[in-house]
């Protein structure tokens, strides 16, 4: 059975940092893409960053780069989120996909996602 389980959510002050976790079974994870996405209420599903699981080469969207940053420990078959100087607009849930193959920006068709976790940016 795949799996893709969110870890490390919650309440966080504005200026801080977080580091989510995304751990996967169930699929040769070396073969696949992993992505980080979020959607705030009323927002549609917005893309943030890819690993590509083999070569770990990583792409973000322009909107994060700098304050997100994306990485893997192969060994533990999990991904990272690194988020800082978080803004209450960083508040939505966020979610971890898996796709066969490698990252292509704007690309949404994946084939495995997590159940989401919700990260809240308030003082």
């Amino acid at each position: 059975e795949v799996q893709l389980v969110e870890s490390g959510g919650g309440l966080v002050q504005p200026g801080g940092s977080l580091r989510l976790s995304c751990a996967a079974s169930g699929f040769t994870f070396d073969d696949y893409a992993i992505g980080w996405f979020r959607q705030a209420p009323g927002k549609e599903r917005e893309g943030l960053s890819c690993i590509s699981i083999s070569d770990d080469i990583t792409y973000s969207t322009d909107s994060v780069n700098g304050r997100f940053s994306i990485s893997s420990d192969n060994a533990k078959r999990t991904v990272y989120l690194q988020i800082n100087r978080l803004k209450p607009g960083d508040t939505a849930v966020y979610y971890c996909a898996a796709v066969l193959g490698r990252c292509i920006p704007g690309r949404r068709d994946y084939d495995y996602w997590g159940q989401g976790i919700q990260v809240t940016v308030s003082s």
